[in-house]
C-alpha cells in the first residue's frame, strides 16, 4: 500500500513583525481526490500508511509561515498554464542565493514532529502543460531547500517537489527509499508514459540510485551532483571519529568548517552579481554578498545539530553501500555532474566510475567548484539538463517538441563567454527588403514563421554564433539549425567531459538533419537555419572558399512549399579574415597516422548509422568528417547579406512540377554565390575591416555595437 504522500505548496513569504514566530505546520495534500477535509496531527506517522479513505482526500491540517511555505493551497488555473516559453524568458537565476538557503533553513527546520515529506517552493511554476515531475532529493542538510537557486527555472518546465527530512527525524535509509518509491510508483501509475526526474546531491544521489534499482522498468532521469557513492573513500574519513567525543559547546564551530569544506563562499556569493559590470563594483557587490552570508552561517549549527550530524554520517554510509550494490540494476538514464575542487568526496574519480558502471551514464566536469554545487555561481541547472538533451516529456526525446528555447540569463552567459569572439569578428549585418533596398540590420527578413534561411557554411562553420546571436538581439526569435547528427552523440563527448560548445549548440536549438525534423520544425512555424552544402562546405579544401558546394537535388523546396514558407538565401565572408586554412583533407591523407584515425573515425560514424544523405552522388555525398589544420589571423570582420525573400505561399506548381522546383533551387543557389560576391567586393570599402581601426573607433565612440561599415 503506498504511503500518504505530502506536498507542500511553499511562498517566500515573511512575518510582518518581530515578535511573530512561525507555527509548525503543514499543508498535507494526496493526488487521489479534489475532495478535502480536516486530518487531526496524530493521524500522519513516519512512513506509515493511512487508511484508503485517508489517502483518497486533499488534507489541510495546519498553515506554515515560515518564510518559504505557504498558508494554502491555491490551485493552478487553467489561464496560468502556458503552452510554451517564448525565447530570451526570465528563468529568475540570480534573484534566490545561499542567503534565501539560509534565512528559509533556519525557519523550516523548526520541530513539527511531523514524517519527511515533499513541499513545492512557490516559485517553482507554474509549469508549461503536461511538465514532467521532478524530485529533489536534498544532501546532508535534508532541508530540500539546495534547489533554491534553481526552483525559478525549474519550475516553469518540471513539476518540482522537494524532499524535506526534518532535523530530529531518525528514518532509516532503506525506508527513505521506500517512501521515494511510493511516490515514483504512484506517479507512474497515473502518468506510465511520462518521464520522472530524481535530482539527488550527494546523499540524495545515493537515494536516487536506489530508487532506480528497485524500479528498473520506470522511465527515470537521474541527475547526481557529485553523488555520495563515494563515502567510504572520502578524504576526511579519519576525521569522522574525532566529531563524536567533540564538546558540544565546541560543534558551533563544526559548521562553519564544514560551509567552507563543502562550497566556494566566493562562487556562492557571485551567483547574482552581473560579471560585466565594472570591477570596482564587482568588488562593492562581492563584499556585500560575503557579508550578508557570514552574518547566516551560524544557523549551520542548527540546521545540522550535533546528534543529527552524526546520525547522517551513519546514513551516509548506509547510503553508499546500499546504492553502490545495486548499481548493475540501475537502467535509468543518468547524467553525473562532478566537481574537480570537491573537498569532502572524490568525486572526479567517484563520476568516471560511475560512467563505467552504469549502462546509460553522461558526465559533466566542473573542475573549479566545490562539492554543494548546486549552490555556486556559474550552475545553471536547467542550462545543463537541456544541454546534454536530457529534457524530455515522453519516453523518447523529441529535439523539435522538448526543446526550450533560451532564457534571459542564458543568452546573457554566452555573450559573455564568447564575448572576444563576437567583439573580434563585429558582424555586420544586411538584409534586403521586398523592394530589393538593402539596409543594415535584419529588418528585411520577415518575422513571421515559417521561415527557411538558406545559405553559405563557412570553413568549421564560423559564422554560426554570431548569427543566431544577432538574430536573437534583433528578432527576439531563435533560428533552429539543422545539424550533422554526429553532434548529438557520444562521438563529440571529450575525454574531460566539462560543457562544451556542443552542449550549447543543442541549448540553442540545433537539430539533427533528419526529414521528420525538417518537417516538424516547419509546421510549428519556426526560423530554421539550413546549409545544404553541410559538412562538405563547412570542411571545403585549399582554393574552395566562398565557393558554394550544393547537391544537385532541391532537396528542400518542396518541403518549404509544402508549408508555404519564406525562403531567404543569404551570402557570408569573412573566414579568410579570421584564420588561414593550412592542412585540410588532402593534406591529412598524406599523414599515415592522421589518416587512419579520420578513417577510423568515420566508419565508427557509419557504424552507429548517422551518416546522412547515403546513395547519393558527387562532391557532397563525400562528408568525411576530420579536423583541419588551422593559424589565426589578426582578426578582420565577418560581413552577412540576406536576400530578398522568396515567398512559396501558394506555390501549388513547386509541389507537382519537380523541374519548377529544381529552377528555384538554382536562384538559391546563385543568389547565396552573388551575395558573397557582392560582400567581397564591398568590403574592400570598409574602413573599419581592421580590429585595430574598430578598436580605435571604439575607444573614442559612445556606442560600442554600431561600428560604421561600407556604403551600401
Amino acid at each position: 500500500m503506498a504511503s500518504l504522500l505530502r506536498n507542500f505548496w511553499a511562498t517566500p513569504r515573511f512575518a510582518l513583525n518581530q515578535d511573530y514566530k512561525p507555527q509548525c505546520i503543514a499543508q498535507i495534500r494526496c493526488l487521489a481526490s479534489r475532495d478535502s477535509t480536516l486530518l487531526s496531527s496524530d493521524t500522519v506517522r513516519v512512513n506509515g500508511v493511512p487508511s484508503i479513505e485517508e489517502r483518497e482526500k486533499v488534507i489541510p491540517i495546519d498553515d506554515v509561515e515560515n518564510g518559504h511555505l505557504s498558508s494554502s493551497i491555491k490551485e493552478k488555473s487553467k489561464e496560468d498554464i502556458q503552452d510554451k516559453l517564448e525565447p530570451l524568458w526570465d528563468d529568475g537565476y540570480g534573484t534566490q542565493t545561499v542567503k534565501d538557503f539560509l534565512e528559509i533553513g533556519s525557519d523550516i527546520i523548526k520541530p513539527d514532529g511531523g514524517p519527511p515529506r515533499w513541499f513545492t517552493p512557490i516559485s517553482a511554476g507554474p509549469p508549461l502543460k503536461d511538465s514532467p515531475l521532478l524530485l529533489f532529493l536534498p544532501g546532508m542538510d535534508g532541508t530540500g531547500l539546495g534547489l533554491v537557486l534553481h526552483e525559478k527555472a525549474l519550475g516553469k518546465v518540471f513539476q518540482v517537489w522537494c524532499l524535506h527530512i526534518p532535523v530530529y527525524d531518525r528514518t532509516p535509509f532503506d525506508e527513505l527509499a521506500e517512501y521515494v518509491e511510493e511516490t515514483v510508483r504512484m506517479r507512474h501509475a497515473s502518468s506510465p508514459n511520462k518521464p520522472i526526474y530524481l535530482v539527488g546531491d550527494s546523499f540524495g544521489g545515493c537515494l536516487a540510485l536506489a530508487v532506480a534499482a528497485r524500479n528498473p522498468k520506470i522511465d527515470l532521469v537521474l541527475i547526481l551532483a557529485n553523488p555520495a557513492t563515494s563515502f567510504g573513500r572520502m578524504p576526511l574519513q579519519p576525521l569522522l571519529p574525532l566529531l563524536k567525543s567533540l564538546p558540544d559547546e565546541f560543534h558551533v564551530t563544526v559548521p562553519y568548517l564544514l560551509s567552507f569544506i563543502m562550497g566556494d563562499p566566493m562562487k556562492m556569493a557571485m551567483v547574482n552579481i552581473d560579471s560585466m559590470l565594472p570591477p570596482r563594483q564587482i568588488i562593492q557587490h562581492l563584499s556585500d554578498n560575503l557579508t550578508a552570508f557570514l552574518a547566516h552561517l551560524s544557523g549551520v549549527a542548527d540546521i545540522i545539530p550535533k546528534a543529527t550530524l552524526l546520525w547522517k554520517l551513519k546514513l551516509l554510509r548506509s547510503a553508499s553501500s546500499y546504492s553502490n550494490s545495486r548499481l548493475h540494476a540501475v537502467n535509468a538514464e543518468v547524467l553525473v555532474l562532478a566537481s574537480g575542487k570537491d573537498n569532502v568526496l572524490p568525486s572526479a574519480n567517484e563520476a568516471q566510475r560511475l560512467a563505467s558502471s552504469l549502462r546509460n551514464c553522461k558526465v559533466r566536469y566542473f573542475k573549479d567548484n566545490g562539492h554543494a554545487i548546486l549552490l555556486e555561481d556559474g550552475i545553471n541547472l536547467l542550462s545543463i539538463i537541456k544541454g546534454t538533451s536530457k529534457y524530455r516529456h515522453s519516453k523518447r526525446h523529441d529535439y523539435v517538441m522538448d526543446f526550450l528555447p533560451p532564457s534571459m540569463s542564458e543568452f546573457k552567459k554566452a555573450v559573455q563567454d564568447f564575448r572576444w569572439y563576437l567583439n573580434f569578428t563585429c558582424s555586420v549585418m544586411l538584409s534586403t527588403m521586398e523592394n530589393g533596398k538593402i539596409i543594415r540590420g535584419l529588418a528585411g527578413v520577415p518575422c513571421e514563421g515559417p521561415v527557411l534561411l538558406v545559405g553559405y557554411h563557412m570553413l568549421m562553420g564560423l559564422e554560426v554564433i554570431p548569427l543566431v546571436e544577432q538574430y536573437l538581439r534583433q528578432k527576439k526569435i531563435l533560428l533552429r539549425g539543422i545539424a550533422h547528427p554526429t553532434l548529438f552523440t557520444q562521438l563529440i563527448e571529450s575525454e574531460t567531459n566539462e560543457s562544451s560548445i556542443f552542449d550549447m549548440l543543442r541549448l540553442y536549438g540545433a537539430t539533427p538533419v533528419t526529414a521528420s525534423n525538417f518537417f516538424k520544425l516547419l509546421a510549428t512555424k519556426s526560423h530554421v537555419l539550413l546549409y545544404p552544402g553541410g559538412a562538405r562546405e563547412a570542411l571545403h579544401r585549399k582554393g574552395e572558399e566562398y565557393k558554394v558546394i550544393w547537391p544537385d537535388q532541391p532537396e528542400f523546396i518542396r518541403m518549404a512549399a509544402r508549408f508555404g514558407a519564406t525562403i531567404v538565401p543569404f551570402g557570408v565572408v569573412g573566414e579568410d579574415d579570421i584564420a588561414q586554412l593550412v592542412l585540410d583533407y588532402d593534406d591529412l591523407k598524406k599523414i599515415p597516422i592522421l589518416s587512419d584515425q579520420i578513417r577510423r573515425d568515420n566508419e565508427l560514424v557509419a557504424r552507429m548509422g548517422v551518416t546522412v544523405r547515403t546513395g547519393m552522388t558527387g562532391e557532397v555525398a563525400n562528408q568525411t568528417l576530420y579536423l583541419p589544420g588551422l593559424l589565426p589571423k589578426v582578426p578582420g570582420r565577418f560581413y552577412y547579406l540576406f536576400g530578398k525573400p522568396i515567398h512559396t505561399k501558394g506555390r501549388q506548381d513547386l509541389l507537382k512540377d519537380r523541374e519548377k522546383a529544381k529552377e528555384l533551387y538554382l536562384h538559391i543557389k546563385s543568389e547565396v554565390q552573388n551575395s558573397m560576391n557582392y560582400l567581397l567586393k564591398k568590403r574592400e570599402e570598409d574602413p573599419y575591416r581592421s580590429v585595430i581601426d574598430r578598436t580605435t573607433y571604439r575607444a573614442f565612440s559612445a556606442t560600442f555595437d554600431d561600428v560604421p561599415t561600407f556604403d551600401y
